[in-house]
């Protein structure tokens, strides 16, 4: 298969619209796109990124008149989010449309909507002819790709086509809040958070994962994801550090003394953006272990904290 490249959102839907895959920006990680009304094209995507089948999608809408196409009841917790963060790096968890197919919910009743706030996910979604759905447009296990570039590094050969846009805004996943129940849960932390959403729904829990939970409920809950090819190890600020050899380091304080590669980032909006594209530069430099400043558990600082623990298999 030959991976088109293209800067137009028209030309990417037409390729969408026949039933093919296509790579799509959004302010939070490239998208990997099907529409839901293709069931083969969404196959292709579970190929494409050798992702479990057991993995559910996010459907992603262009406005609230697709709710209906994808969402079987919005309750008041969800029009609440709603009305606060829609577009934007949001997604939420509601009774499913039985028109969804059950590959894009792994079989559950439930399925995961957002609607993104970038401009040219949402020129692009305008033209699609259905809902779409997308996890991250990169090998599964590996750094979501945060560039068109590293989306063609990873899937060239074998998606239709690439969306050109500009390097994502947040570079972290979405924030997902499952509003199918009485009570919102926290089930991903994300550029929206938790701090945020207690602010408008304070009743608001987190999820918390166990080892007896069989069918994750969102993205991101069961198989290990973010990993580079490098070890990642934790260092706090001014620790003394035996540094190994091919070794690099990303936070927000000075690096350790000795590290081949180091990024200092000036904040936590920063640190989430680079945190991926860093992991996959380490990698082309063959950085053997990523020495990683872990922020405290709250605001912006929790969503990095989650991607930080999951890359290093401690999550």
């Amino acid at each position: 298969m030959q991976t088109t490249l293209t800067d137009s959102a028209e030309v990417a839907a037409d390729f969408l619209n026949s039933g093919g895959v296509v790579a799509f920006p959004t302010e939070t990680v490239y998208g990997l796109g099907a529409g839901i009304c293709h069931p083969e094209a969404i196959r292709k995507v579970f190929r494409a990124k050798g992702r479990p089948g057991d993995n559910p999608l996010i459907v992603h809408i262009y406005n609230l008149e697709q709710l209906a196409d994808v969402a079987a009841e919005i309750n008041g917790n969800a029009r609440v989010l709603i009305e606060r963060f829609f577009p934007g790096p949001l997604t939420l968890v509601l009774k499913k449309n039985p028109l969804v197919p059950d590959s894009v919910t792994a079989g559950l009743e439930s399925v995961g909507v957002r609607c993104p706030a970038n401009l040219v996910a949402r020129e692009f979604l305008s033209y699609c002819s259905c809902p779409v759905a997308a996890p991250s447009a990169n090998l599964s296990g590996l750094p979501s790709a945060t560039s068109w570039e590293s989306v063609y590094e990873d899937l060239n050969g074998k998606i239709d086509c690439v969306l050109r846009g500009k390097p994502s805004a947040i570079g972290l996943e979405s924030t997902i809040v499952e509003c199918s129940g009485s009570v919102p849960i926290l089930l991903r932390a994300g550029a929206i958070t938790l701090e945020q959403l207690q602010a408008v729904l304070p009743e608001i829990r987190v999820h918390v994962i166990t080892d007896a939970e069989e069918a994750p409920k969102s993205p991101g809950l069961k198989y290990p994801h973010y990993a580079p090819k490098a070890s990642i190890l934790f260092c706090s600020p001014n620790e003394s550090v035996l540094i190994e050899p091919s070794s690099a380091y990303i936070g927000l304080s000075e690096p350790p003394e000795g590290v081949s590669l180091f990024r200092i980032c000036l904040n936590l909006e920063e640190y989430g953006r680079e945190l991926f594209s860093f992991f996959r530069h380490c990698d082309a430099q063959g950085i053997k272990v990523i020495y990683c400043e872990l922020p405290a558990n709250c605001g912006l600082g929790r969503a990095i904290r989650d991607r930080l623990l999951r890359a290093s298999g401690r999550h």
